[in-house]
C-alpha cells in the first residue's frame, strides 16, 4: 500500500480501533505505540553488478505493558504528518516493523473500515535473486561464466 491510500484511510476514519493483522492471521496488540515513523532507503549492488536503490515508509511498532493505551488513526495520521519532510514527495510503500521472538518488516498490502475498525493487512518479505540471467545455472549447466556472480 502506497503512503497516500494510508494516510488517506487513516483520515477518512479518525476515531476508529486501528488494527494490524499478521500474515498468519495474529494480531499486534491493540495497545502496540507506534514509535518511528520514517524513510528508509536501501542502495545496493545486486550479486550481478547492478546498483539499485529502493525506499520505503517503514512504521515501527512496540508493545509494552501499558494495555490502556490506544493509537487512533488521528493521531497516527499526525505522526505520519511530522515525518513528511522526510519522504521529499515520494509517494512510498508502507512496511511495518514489528518484534516478536525476532524483527520482521512486514508491507502493508490492504485495509477496510468495518464496525469502527480500521484493519491493516500485513503481507511477508521474501529474499530474491535479482540477477537470475547472470547467476543462476544454464540450460547447459554451467553458471560460471566470465562475468557471471559465482
Amino acid at each position: 500500500m502506497k503512503l497516500s491510500e494510508f494516510r488517506d484511510l487513516l483520515r477518512r476514519h479518525p476515531d476508529h480501533q486501528l488494527t494490524l493483522v499478521l500474515p498468519d492471521g495474529g494480531r499486534i496488540a491493540a495497545h502496540a505505540h507506534i514509535t518511528e515513523v520514517g524513510r528508509v532507503d536501501k542502495h545496493f549492488i545486486d550479486c550481478g553488478g547492478t546498483t539499485r536503490h529502493v525506499a520505503a515508509c517503514s512504521l515501527q511498532a512496540w508493545v509494552d505493558d501499558d494495555i490502556e493505551h490506544r493509537l487512533v488513526p488521528s493521531k497516527l495520521a499526525r505522526i505520519v504528518d511530522l515525518a513528511e519532510p522526510l519522504f521529499r514527495g515520494d509517494d512510498l510503500d508502507v512496511e511495518v516493523e514489528y518484534e516478536d521472538g525476532f524483527i520482521s518488516q512486514f508491507p502493508v498490502l490492504e485495509a477496510g473500515a468495518a464496525e469502527g475498525e480500521l484493519v491493516f493487512r500485513l503481507g511477508t518479505k521474501h529474499t530474491d535473486c535479482l540477477a537470475k540471467a547472470v547467476c543462476l545455472p544454464s540450460p547447459e549447466g554451467s553458471c560460471c561464466t566470465a562475468g557471471s556472480c559465482c
